[in-house]
């Protein structure tokens, strides 16, 4: 692809390495921004920079929020004692967005995944587990993406707090084996948490 303009061609390149965007798509994006009065482009890098530098973690389920404890954590209407556990945030959005689930959610910032050198130190599982020998957790639903990767995280988590007593589920498998969490359709979604199964029926094979 030839530019006639070094900052142009950079501007795509930079814009080429967000998820799912191509070149010829970056360089459509340029263009439509170069074509915009200058404050649209200055709201936009406004954003992005107040996004990197103000956003924080919720400090007890570790959710993208604009304070150290998220809303879903400091509202008082939730179930605290029911923890949902989901890779990252979209996960926590799609389940919200089904309007089914009034627990709490656990975010682990990722999977096991040893062939891409992630293993269970990487993920936010201790703080989990800290939650469940305080007391604070009655059940734990397991709704991570149906992959062998997710699996394998179930399945490490529910090891090391299976002797504490508490209730363990999973979300149904109308979830198709494979696939993402954030891409299932919401009634699909919240209908698979309103019939989570026992995790230990998860484990069994047909």
């Amino acid at each position: 692809m030839e530019f006639s303009s070094k900052i142009l061609e950079k501007a795509v390149a930079e814009i080429a390495q967000l998820p799912g965007i191509g070149k010829r798509t970056a360089l459509r994006l340029a263009l439509h921004l170069l074509k915009q009065p200058s404050e649209q482009s200055e709201f936009l890098t406004t954003a992005i920079m107040k996004m990197r530098t103000e956003i924080k973690f919720c400090q007890s389920c570790h959710n993208i929020s604009d304070t150290d404890c998220c809303e879903i954590c400091a509202n008082p209407n939730r179930n605290h004692a029911l923890v949902c556990v989901v890779e990252d945030v979209r996960d926590v959005m799609a389940i919200e967005n089904t309007g089914q689930y009034r627990g709490v959610y656990h975010v682990l910032g990722g999977k096991i995944s040893p062939i891409d050198g992630v293993g269970p130190s990487q993920l936010k599982i201790a703080t989990l587990i800290d939650k469940v020998k305080q007391g604070e957790v009655s059940e734990v639903i397991f709704a991570l993406s149906p992959t062998m990767e997710g699996d394998t995280t179930n399945f490490y988590i529910y090891r090391q707090i299976k002797e504490f007593g508490i209730v363990t589920s999973s979300i149904a498998r109308g979830i198709a084996v494979g696939d993402e969490l954030e891409y299932a359709d919401e009634v699909t979604l919240g209908r698979s948490i309103l019939n989570r199964i026992p995790f230990e029926n998860s484990l069994k094979t047909p």
